[in-house]
């Protein structure tokens, strides 16, 4: 199936479309841009657009995710699209800006015009109508041509352009339906060189009616840049640069004084000088420049016709090929310039041949020898700098010289300077990039001979300058310093990046929040939806983060993988919590669906209180929004907190406890006490209900609310199930070989988490136990029998399978589900403390739990009421016919040989 939409989009989403691929043809013809234009999403590229099948949303490709630069464009918000570059470096910030305004146009009003899309365009564009009258003008096209707004508004090219020809004929070839080249047009400007323009015409179909689509581009560099080649060949030195068919581009003024003073025309061995004479003289010049076309360079002596002379010279020629495909440079040399130019013997020769960026010049600055590799830096021929001033090229090709932190300076001056000395700059070259150059300036003898300090002991003494080229390794140490301090996926500030921003702007003493989110359950929302759609889901919580630290002028970072943070100046820790808030409250779109995250938020501000020796103001601050995050995240629910001096006391002793756990398990810290249910009808003992406790070598006895949360988290809970159930079991075997006569049947309950039952493994690992020992009877809190039916019968009917009573405990609580009575293999219910506490004095308490009895008998259940303080709690509970109970009024929780001994006195 093809990917490319086949239904014609409306004027001004075509439009659109067409200025965001402009947009990526002049600025990043290598990046791509997903959005959403017309009801589809799209991916577009330099050529044009195509419709994504299938897709519900700006979901990057994998090879997105895996490598290269994503930015995102953002909107109040919301994510307009997002521009990949397969290198890693981010795309041009001014297109970015023109297509956040492009594209928000459309989320702000989906209707507009096609022309006010052309007017915003960042190319100089104009669209005509049929008749070529102006439409629409863009902004950069009168800038471009030096018009003040509205100059060309109800004006007709064919009189405002009358001078120009070429251009009317590129338009009127346009209206008659065909693309057209514009030709260089030149336009005269007040007090500044003329301005070379070049461009396109094309049919152009927007706003419900046909025209035609201009765009032009300044090429007055590509002309200059000509006019500063033809002022270099302005020297005696014979070097024509030509085609390999012949036809001369420019000849030095060498080679014109040899032919008489003027450029004939035709090509190079039609001129008098080297076409006069027999015609082999002719085939000599053609064989050179085949040779050199297909080897890249060869030799000759060619014969040379003096204007006025009476007998030909006979001089050496070179031709090689130039940086320019099809381009030849032919050079020469007159009998009284041999041995004046260029380093010489063994010097020479390495030159000749090296790579390196290598210049020499004599002690007045000019020009000896320049490599291949130098010239095509500067974008010239070799041949055409010799005996030339090397800081006058520069200037004339309008190289510029920067120290490496970006200061104006000049090129190393060799003259007031020891040699030899080191430099790093960096040259702004005439076609817009930049080069790190490592400069070494030494001295070297052009003629031959040794050197002497600075001096050649014969002839002429110069200067070598080598130049190596840095920029990979600057750019690389700049990306390796940019990814130390980012985040890879969401091109925010890292952590280490954001506490280092957030330190140097903040003295602590200007007011402002710090805000750290936590995604809630991450995990279970990344086993949910995959890493590649969380990925995405963080991205868009990143671009909102984004706009944010924007408009409030602060900063956003990543702190962990489910993690983000912003600070945000002048404000109060409740504002930027409920600016955050505000921010996450709409849904965030994974795929087709809409995922409504959830989020812990944190927040701290300043001004702080502090002491001398503390950490800085901005980390001290962003830490303490991150402990905040942290107490709220702990309770599993969203939520939104100010950090207070409890919190950090608190978290410690929860990481204290955590850390203790795994020698409390293998260190016999636990410890069960049992309290006993009776049979209200006769008071006779049924059996206990071990009660895990931990007996903490510094805090002394915890009851299970204070440490399961910690055993949940260190992913302790199936060792210290399985400790309860083996201690319960082996103290069961205790009591019933201590007392057989009247207790060799006595049980235990003990409370089990049925979700990590449901896991498998846990239930799995204690089945050898429970097959010799047989189970103890079990409880389970009405809550852990929501969700998950299946999985949840499977294990209860194992658990029975094995002897175990079962029973749901807390029941009457807000998790209670009465449907849990019939869909699972029960025996009895546990009643809620709450139920029992407000006995006999509440008549609705007593309905309430008379009903529940009646309730439970019904469906052949047992009831137990749990929390019995008062006889009197006994004695109504006896009479609403609940068949057991247990709680101080009976016995409070006992060690084990406290419960021999109770057991003793029982009947």
């Amino acid at each position: 199936m093809s990917d490319v939409s086949t239904t014609t989009p409306p004027a001004s989403s075509q439009a659109l479309r067409e200025a965001l691929s402009d947009l990526l043809r002049v600025h990043a013809p290598d990046a791509a841009l997903l959005t959403s234009l017309g009801g589809e999403v799209l991916m577009i590229r330099e050529g044009g657009a195509h419709a994504v099948p299938g897709a519900g949303g700006l979901v990057p490709p994998d090879a997105w995710l895996d490598g290269g630069e994503m930015t995102w464009l953002t909107h109040d918000g919301a994510l307009l699209g997002l521009i990949w570059t397969e290198e890693a470096r981010p795309a041009p910030e001014s297109m970015t800006q023109v297509m956040t305004l492009l594209l928000s146009a459309q989320v702000d009003s989906v209707s507009r015009e096609a022309e006010m899309l052309v007017s915003q365009l960042p190319v100089a564009t104009a669209w005509l109508d049929g008749h070529l009258g102006f439409r629409t003008v863009s902004r950069t096209l009168l800038d471009l041509l030096g018009l003040p707004e509205g100059a060309l508004s109800g004006q007709v090219a064919t009189e405002v352009w009358a001078d120009r020809p070429g251009l009317l004929a590129a338009l009127a070839q346009a209206a008659a339906g065909r693309a057209a080249a514009v030709p260089d047009e030149q336009f005269p400007r007040a007090g500044a060189e003329p301005l070379w323009v070049r461009g396109e015409v094309r049919p152009y179909f927007g706003g419900g009616s046909a025209g035609v689509l201009l765009t032009l581009q300044d090429v007055s560099g590509e002309h200059h840049q000509a006019a500063r080649v033809r002022a270099l060949l302005d020297t005696p030195g014979l070097q024509v640069l030509l085609g390999a068919d012949g036809r001369v581009w420019q000849a030095s003024q060498g080679v014109l004084d040899l032919c008489g003073g003027a450029a004939p025309d035709g090509p190079l061995w039609s001129w008098p000088c080297f076409a006069e004479g027999q015609a082999g003289r002719v085939n000599a010049l053609r064989d050179l420049l085949e040779l050199a076309a297909g080897q890249g360079r060869a030799a000759a002596e060619l014969p040379v016709w003096q204007a006025g002379g009476m007998a030909p010279l006979s001089l050496p020629f070179t031709a090689r090929r130039t940086a320019v495909p099809g381009m030849l440079l032919l050079e020469g040399q007159r009998p009284v310039e041999r041995g004046a130019q260029g380093p010489a013997g063994l010097l020479g020769q390495v030159l000749a041949v090296t790579e390196d960026t290598t210049v020499v010049v004599d002690q007045a600055g000019r020009v000896q020898f320049i490599s291949d590799q130098a010239a095509r830096l500067l974008g010239v021929e070799s041949g055409r700098l010799a005996g030339l001033g090397f800081t006058r090229v520069l200037a004339d090709l309008g190289v510029q010289v920067y120290t490496p932190d970006g200061q104006v300076t000049t090129f190393p001056d060799w003259r007031a300077q020891p040699l030899p000395m080191d430099a790093e700059v960096v040259l702004g070259l005439p076609a817009g990039t930049a080069r790190h150059m490592q400069v070494r300036l030494s001295p070297v003898a052009l003629d031959g001979g040794r050197l002497e300090g600075r001096r050649a002991d014969t002839g002429r003494t110069g200067v070598l300058i080598s130049m190596r080229d840095m920029t990979a390794l600057r750019h690389a140490q700049a990306q390796l310093r940019h990814d130390a301090r980012h985040d890879a996926l969401t091109g925010l500030l890292n952590r280490s990046g954001l506490r280092e921003v957030v330190d140097r702007f903040v003295d602590g003493s200007a007011p402002g929040a710090a805000v750290v989110i936590g995604v809630v359950k991450f995990g279970d929302v990344v086993a949910a939806l995959g890493r590649t759609a969380v990925d995405h889901l963080l991205i868009q919580v990143a671009a909102r983060l984004n706009d944010l630290q924007g408009a409030a002028q602060g900063y956003a970072g990543r702190l962990a993988d489910d993690a983000l943070a912003v600070y945000l100046p002048g404000m109060t820790p409740a504002q930027a919590l409920g600016r955050v808030e505000e921010l996450l409250r709409p849904a965030f779109r994974a795929n087709r669906r809409l995922v409504p995250l959830a989020f812990a938020l944190g927040g701290s501000g300043l001004p702080r209180p502090g002491t001398p020796g503390q950490d800085p103001a901005g980390s001290a601050v962003l830490h303490e929004a991150e402990l905040a995050m942290q107490y709220v995240r702990r309770g599993g629910v969203a939520g939104a907190e100010v950090f207070a001096p409890f919190m950090r006391e608190e978290l410690s002793r929860s990481f204290e406890l955590e850390d203790a756990l795994t020698e409390a398990v293998s260190g016999e810290q636990f410890h069960l006490l049992y309290q006993p249910v009776v049979q209200l009808s006769d008071g006779r003992a049924l059996g206990a209900e071990a009660l895990l406790r931990w007996e903490h070598p510094a805090l002394g006895e915890l009851k299970p609310g204070a440490f399961l949360p910690q055993v949940s988290r260190a992913g302790l809970v199936t060792q210290v199930n399985e400790w309860v159930v083996r201690s319960a079991i082996r103290d069961r075997g205790q009591v019933r070989r201590a007392l057989p006569q009247r207790r060799g049947a006595w049980q235990v309950a003990v409370n089990l988490n049925l979700r990590e039952l449901q896991g498998g493994a846990e239930f799995q690992g204690l089945l050898p136990l429970l097959a010799e020992e047989g189970a103890p009877d079990v409880e389970v809190t009405s809550a852990s029998l929501m969700g998950h039916p299946e999985e949840t019968r499977d294990v209860l009917n194992g658990l029975r399978a094995f002897g175990a009573k079962l029973s749901v405990d807390d029941f009457g609580d807000s998790a209670t589900s009465l449907a849990s009575l019939t869909q699972f293999p029960l025996d009895a219910v546990k009643l809620h403390p709450t139920l029992t506490a407000r006995l006999p004095e509440d008549p609705r308490s007593v309905s309430l739990v008379q009903g529940t009895v009646d309730l439970a008998h019904r469906l052949g259940l047992r009831v137990v009421a749990v929390g019995v303080e008062t006889p009197g709690q006994l004695k109504v509970l006896r009479e609403l016919g609940c068949d057991a109970a247990q709680g101080f009024a009976i016995a409070p929780p006992l060690a084990l040989p406290e419960l021999l001994a109770w057991l003793g006195r029982q009947p």
